[in-house]
């Protein structure tokens, strides 16, 4: 780690401990390893908020954070240097390097975290804990929390209050810095490049899988670490399906592929959906949805700017869409109507947005203070994707629209003066698709 991104790690830390004051103390754990058959574990990835106050990416790792401590401030619990395990899983910082690289005021041995735990939390009035992700965690902590309350009389006394961190560090994650923001748009680069790629290779003919195949080679060969999440690629009447996964299907000629894939490039991650014709041509059934909902989005991400809500963009998209289904033939009767009962849901039935960050659904309240939309503000980071998803069994609408499904998403910043496209690059207009397919 250079010394200015150990001063970018600091900074958070620091600011997240005057966000808590000197009266609290807060804990954040990586996740544990999980088994994915037989002997073999899933790839490990460092929890976003350890990883986010210190760029540690090690499991077993936790971070305590005392902001009003006379020492020991910043304690950490890691794995310690192992020259046997490390020839065969790699190397560890160990808890020299937590100190000398890492930020840490002291480390300790992950083994030793239940040991040292109340000594560390005894006589803060509040523990900014998130209840309910760790379960192994939850329990020590209890344990814990019960010990300082029989150690009362003799001055050891448990904090009286636990806030989750949803409204301290997720806040704080919420808005980007500049350097997050850096980090996201080679994220979005390379996203971008990989769905080109898509659109290059998924023929009539080849699968859905080998579709995939291409884009996450194309995310690790441009230097992503991963993908953000599981790469969806639904062809026909799998681009219907919001969540598909199997990625099995052989693409057939005439079928749009539904492509919502993102790379994950520093820890955080890009996400993208793009809709294109295997054959280099739209049908024009397919291209009359597919104009309606790229002209909604893109309105929609005129919205998107200081003041404005998720739940705003969201309600233009639903009257827009709704409007598009009756005119489309999908539905009958007025826009009123068809937003008041609900009936737009069986074609549209997810959000339009939802923060992005270190998270492909990163964290950060939705509502402020009274249930009420919070405005966004500059380094807020939010999806935009409309869609329409007309199932190949769906009754009572035109033969030509059934099995088709398009959605459009993009990753906008929110700037001082409105808003910044960061997957701008990921072409999305029908001339350049068609021209990508056929190339």
């Amino acid at each position: 780690m250079t010394p200015a991104e150990s001063a970018v790690y600091a900074a958070r830390r620091d600011a997240f401990m005057a966000t808590i004051g000197a009266s609290g103390v807060a804990i954040v754990r990586s996740l544990p390893e999980r088994l994915r058959n037989g002997d073999a574990y899933h790839a490990f990835r460092q929890h976003s908020d350890v990883f986010y106050l210190t760029g540690f990416v090690e499991p077993e790792t936790t971070l305590v954070l005392r902001p009003g401590a006379e020492k020991e401030r910043v304690v950490m619990f890691v794995r310690p240097r192992d020259p046997e395990r490390e020839i065969w899983d790699g190397r560890r910082a160990g808890v020299e390097g937590a100190v000398a690289r890492y930020g840490a005021d002291v480390a300790y041995p992950s083994s030793e975290l239940a040991t040292r735990l109340s000594d560390l939390l005894a006589n803060h009035a509040e523990l900014h804990y998130s209840l309910g992700v760790d379960e192994d965690l939850d329990k020590l902590v209890g344990r814990t929390l019960v010990r300082l309350r029989m150690m009362e009389k003799r001055g050891k006394r448990p904090p009286r209050t636990i806030v989750d961190l949803q409204v301290t560090l997720h806040e704080q994650r919420l808005f980007k810095g500049p350097e997050e923001l850096a980090t996201m748009r080679q994220a979005a680069a390379i996203t971008s490049d990989a769905h080109i790629a898509a659109m290059k290779r998924g023929r009539p003919g080849t699968t859905e899988q080998e579709v995939a195949a291409v884009i996450e080679y194309t995310f690790k060969s441009k230097g992503g670490n991963a993908p953000g999440y599981e790469s969806i690629v639904g062809a026909g009447a799998n681009a219907t399906i919001l969540h598909y996964v199997e990625n099995t299907a052989r693409i057939a000629d005439g079928d749009l592929v539904l492509v919502d894939a993102g790379s994950e490039f520093g820890h955080y991650t890009a996400d993208i959906t793009r809709t294109w014709p295997a054959n280099g041509t739209f049908s024009p059934p397919q291209r009359a949805i597919y104009e309606k909902v790229l002209a909604i989005q893109k309105s929609a991400i005129d919205l998107a700017k200081p003041g404005a809500t998720i739940t705003e963009i969201h309600d233009h998209c639903v009257r827009e869409l709704t409007r598009a289904m009756i005119d489309l033939g999908l539905l009958a009767g007025t826009v009123d109507e068809r937003v008041a009962d609900g009936a737009y849901k069986k074609f549209y039935m997810h959000l339009t947005s939802h923060w992005l960050g270190l998270d492909v659904h990163d964290v950060g309240a939705y509502l402020q203070e009274g249930g009420t939309a919070r405005p966004l503000a500059p380094g807020m980071v939010i999806t935009i994707e409309p869609g329409l998803y007309i199932a190949a069994d769906a009754p009572d609408v035109p033969e030509e629209y059934r099995g088709i499904g398009v959605r459009i998403e993009d990753d906008v910043a929110i700037t001082a003066t409105g808003n910044e496209v960061l997957t701008a690059a990921c072409p999305k207009e029908i001339a350049e698709l068609e021209a990508l397919c056929r190339s």
